[in-house]
């Protein structure tokens, strides 16, 4: 725990000094990473966070990529699943987040991916993994602070996908429970928490098809000094309800005993304050290179509704890089 006081420390004395930092968060917090932005090596992290990135050349390459994904066998899910509806039906937990590592085999690099990838927040970290995450964390305007929390995601080629989708009254119950959890968790550091905009649907493009993804806007205002209190903020926040659950502290343990895998830095956070304003991601979309292979991590939300067989599907569905 001294590192992670100690980057909490130094995160809000950057804030306060108006020194402009990335940082990567993993989902434990055991690892927690901190790089001001004038002293990154762009040889070992490159990063993209909406318009602000680190590197100006394009990928550039005339091979196609090659993308094969070998999931874990449904029965292996299945166990987790089960393990996971009995703590719901116990009342210990009512949306638990799911995942497991999805094995591929792909012609392109980690960093090839980063390059080719198309997202609003892009990481390359030293060759360990890469992230293109659709999905911000919060972001900081102006003494406001933002959180778009995204649940709920559908094949964007099936007929009048949007309103199924947002039919969905299982998809509605896991949206609502992520709103109200982040509204929540929004409150313990911010003031006139309101929800802007509830359930708007965004098309994202894959090299495999074109999904919907469903999303919300929450906001509240910041005390005037928060930028001397950066570190205190993000790390109240974390880890993101999008990617836990509800009630988060005992979903958190429920995920531990189910998963039976070490997240990472997967579903973790990274993000950069560039001296007044932060902008952030949750860390989904998500490939690692462990012992020369490939993994990719996925998953998604479980309530009492969930059937498990979808619910695999939805895993095997989120296993995609977003190239046009």
């Amino acid at each position: 725990m001294e590192n992670l006081s100690s980057i909490i420390n130094l995160m809000s004395e950057y804030g306060r000094k108006k020194i402009p930092f990335l940082f990567i968060i993993d989902f434990e917090m055991n690892n927690p990473l901190i790089f001001r932005l004038d002293e990154i090596d762009s040889s070992k992290i490159l990063f993209q966070i909406n318009d602000i990135k680190n590197y100006n050349n394009d990928f550039a390459t005339t091979e196609k990529l090659s993308f094969n994904k070998i999931p874990l066998p449904f029965d292996e899910y299945h166990r987790a699943f089960e393990k996971v509806m009995i703590h719901i039906k116990e009342g210990n937990t009512y949306l638990c987040n799911l995942t497991f590592p999805t094995r591929i085999e792909m012609n392109y690099a980690l960093h090839d991916v980063f390059y080719a990838s198309r997202a609003k927040y892009k990481l390359y970290y030293d060759d360990l993994f890469t992230v293109f995450s659709p999905e911000c964390f919060v972001k900081i305007n102006n003494g406001k602070i933002f959180s778009f929390p995204m649940k709920g995601t559908i094949d964007a080629s099936i007929p009048d996908a949007e309103q199924i989708i947002i039919a969905d009254k299982k998809e509605l119950a896991e949206h609502t429970t992520i709103v109200d959890l982040i509204r929540n968790d929004l409150s313990i550091v911010s003031k006139n928490v309101i929800v802007e905009n509830f359930r708007y649907v965004e098309k994202i493009m894959t090299n495999q098809k074109d999904l919907l993804q469903v999303s919300s806007k929450i906001c509240g205002t910041l005390p005037e000094n928060y930028p001397s209190q950066i570190g205190n903020i993000i790390f109240n926040l974390l880890p993101a309800g999008s990617i836990s659950g509800a009630p988060k502290k005992k979903t958190v343990e429920i995920i531990k005993e189910a998963e039976n895998y070490n997240r990472g830095y997967y579903t973790g956070v990274f993000g950069i304050f560039d001296g007044t304003n932060l902008d952030s991601a949750v860390m989904i979309r998500f490939i690692e290179k462990i012992d020369g292979e490939y993994y990719f991590k996925s998953g998604g939300g479980i309530t009492y509704m969930s059937d498990p067989k979808s619910e695999y599907q939805e895993l095997i569905d989120k296993v995609y890089v977003p190239i046009i």
